[in-house]
């Protein structure tokens, strides 16, 4: 069957997640378009397609023993130097988002692995652009806020387009929603990784 290309996100939900995404895309990030807004939790990850039934059960599991919490954007950060992405902080739900990650990338589970570096939940604006493009993302976005309660995190996967889109949605407290047939205008608004 083949491999394919995966992550694990909540998505900023609407207005907020075409608004950043707008803006991200005015900064100059050509794969804003591609890349819906959004907290990752797993971050790209090459798995066995015939693996995701096993990690489509393993994510009702997670989403089963998760609770919904309040999710807070302020302000910006950034990884220069060490990497090319200017970010929206979370600044509140950051400590429920690190629990939901560890749970996703669980030893046990069927995604298990390390990160690149330590895990810090960000909505990324910025990455891989001009210097003088970033910074006005940095400056541009210091000011910004968004609130909202976070019921559960999506399963995407990575087009040959390059374009991630939403396989399925896990409420907490364990239901999975399957999202309707022909939704990708929607499904290409929202969330990934980076």
């Amino acid at each position: 069957m083949g491999t394919v290309t995966i992550g694990v996100s909540i998505a900023v939900p609407e207005p907020h997640g075409s608004q950043l995404q707008q803006l991200r895309a005015g900064f100059g990030d050509a794969a804003a378009h591609g890349i819906p807004t959004h907290v990752t939790l797993l971050p790209p990850t090459e798995v066995e397609a015939d693996a995701l039934p096993a990690i489509e059960a393993h994510l009702t599991e997670v989403a089963a023993a998760g609770r919904g919490f309040p999710m807070r954007l302020s302000g910006t950060g950034t990884f220069r130097p060490l990497s090319p992405v200017v970010f929206v902080q979370v600044a509140e739900g950051a400590e429920a988002c690190t629990w939901l990650q560890k749970q996703v990338r669980d030893a046990s589970g069927p995604v298990a692995r390390e990160l690149q570096f330590p895990y810090h939940p960000h909505v990324t604006v910025a990455h891989g652009i001009d210097e003088a493009a970033m910074d006005r993302a940095y400056e541009e976005l210091a000011d910004y806020e968004a609130r909202w309660p976070c019921t559960g995190f999506a399963l995407y996967e990575q087009g040959a387009d390059g374009v991630w889109r939403k396989l399925r949605e896990y409420a907490f407290g364990g239901t999975a929603v399957v999202p309707p047939q022909g939704s990708s205008a929607s499904v290409e608004q929202g969330t990934t990784a980076h």
